[in-house]
């Protein structure tokens, strides 16, 4: 049986950055809801937090799993219970695209340390800003379907 560890930092925002998940509340709803539905699939959540437009996600990739696959499974089931839950009166959408990058296992705790503090981090700086800044600091092509 192969052993294998390796974890992906995911990253993605609502349709539009739209604050669709504007209180604690809906947000703990989200996130408790995208942990259980990963479990079913085999998907291991180690961390997930977020703010009013994003979520990020700290996964263990399995065996068999792509993170194309993971990020599908996670992204579509949730905005689809979302909705049926009628937790908003918009209709509730992730945006296309998400961000991706592989964790080494020193920096594990760093980055969920990171996850978890997202209330806090984001009282100072929008998610917009952060993803600004990111991209300009690593010279990456940005994407960008709100």
């Amino acid at each position: 049986m192969p052993f294998i560890k390796v974890y992906i930092h995911f990253v993605w925002s609502t349709k539009n950055r739209q604050p669709f998940l504007a209180t604690k509340e809906l947000r703990l709803k989200m996130w408790n809801h995208i942990r259980e539905n990963a479990n079913e699939k085999g998907i291991f959540v180690d961390f997930i937090n977020g703010y009013s437009d994003h979520c990020h996600c700290l996964v263990s990739l399995g065996v068999d799993q792509t993170i194309q696959k993971t990020i599908q499974l996670i992204k579509g089931e949730s905005s689809f219970w979302f909705n049926n839950q009628k937790l908003i009166l918009e209709k509730f959408q992730w945006q296309d695209e998400y961000f991706a990058v592989s964790v080494s296992e020193s920096m594990i705790d760093k980055v969920r340390n990171y996850i978890k503090n997202q209330e806090e981090h984001h009282s100072k700086k929008t998610f917009q800003e952060e993803y600004d800044e990111f991209f300009k600091k690593y010279g990456f092509q940005k994407f960008d379907d709100k």
